[in-house]
């Protein structure tokens, strides 16, 4: 716009110049002046319409001004609510790679407790498996001694069942050895018994003897039959005596 006007002046001056030369040099004063007076108010016009195309332009930069300022806004707008959207988003995503960090945290934390809870069991069921080997041994070991414990009874029954029939055996033989003692001593003590009757007896018959002999002696005429009755009387006492012992 503002070229064409520019281009526009400089026909115009061309055409002046013509005018001027075609003039006669009495009205060139006149006409020098008159000319100077139409640049003067052509270049006020041309100033008045650069002002006011330059406040045209003025306002149709500050329009435009205005309008990119707006633009700028819009789009600055646009770009914060695209920064705040990508910052929720940011945020979304920052809270779900929390979240998954946490799940993942948490799923991490269960593994090492299934570990832990596997290598427990595992633990147990090898103190288990120790435990039943170790009983087991101990069952087998119960066997053992219960199979010798049976065996040792078996051979101290054995040994008592012996020991008794000996022990039987010698009171069997002390009982007869009693016995046969009882059986001598009560025969020893029938002899004395009847050694004592016997003598007892022949101390009686003695004393009666004598008695009689005493008696008799008075009389002369029976000494003699009663010293031999005297006589085989102790005859027959020493023979019976005798036999006895």
């Amino acid at each position: 716009m503002k070229k064409k006007k520019i281009i526009v002046r400089k026909k115009k001056e061309v055409s002046g110049l013509k005018k001027i030369a075609s003039f006669t040099s009495q009205s060139i004063k006149s006409a020098y002046e008159g000319y100077k007076k139409s640049q003067k108010v052509k270049r006020l016009e041309i100033a008045r319409l650069e002002k006011v195309s330059q406040k045209k332009e003025l306002r149709l930069r500050e329009e435009q001004i205005k309008k990119d300022q707006e633009k700028i806004l819009l789009k600055e707008e646009e770009q914060r609510l695209q920064d705040k959207e990508r910052k929720i988003k940011e945020n979304e995503l920052i809270k779900k790679d929390n979240e998954l960090s946490n799940k993942e945290s948490e799923i991490k934390l269960k593994l090492e407790e299934l570990k832990l809870k596997e290598k427990e069991i595992k633990n147990r069921l090898d103190k288990l498996n120790a435990k039943e080997e170790e009983q087991k041994r101990k069952d087998v070991d119960l066997k053992v001694r219960e199979e010798e414990q049976r065996l040792k009874e078996q051979r101290e029954r054995k040994r008592k069942l012996k020991e008794q029939k000996i022990i039987a055996e010698q009171e069997k033989k002390e009982k007869e050895l009693e016995y046969i003692k009882i059986k001598e001593w009560e025969e020893k003590f029938d002899r004395e018994q009847k050694l004592m009757e016997e003598k007892e007896r022949m101390k009686e018959e003695k004393l009666r003897l004598r008695d009689l002999e005493y008696q008799r002696s008075k009389n002369l005429d029976d000494y003699d039959k009663v010293k031999d009755e005297l006589t085989s009387k102790l005859e027959s006492f020493d023979i019976n005596k005798n036999s006895n012992n």
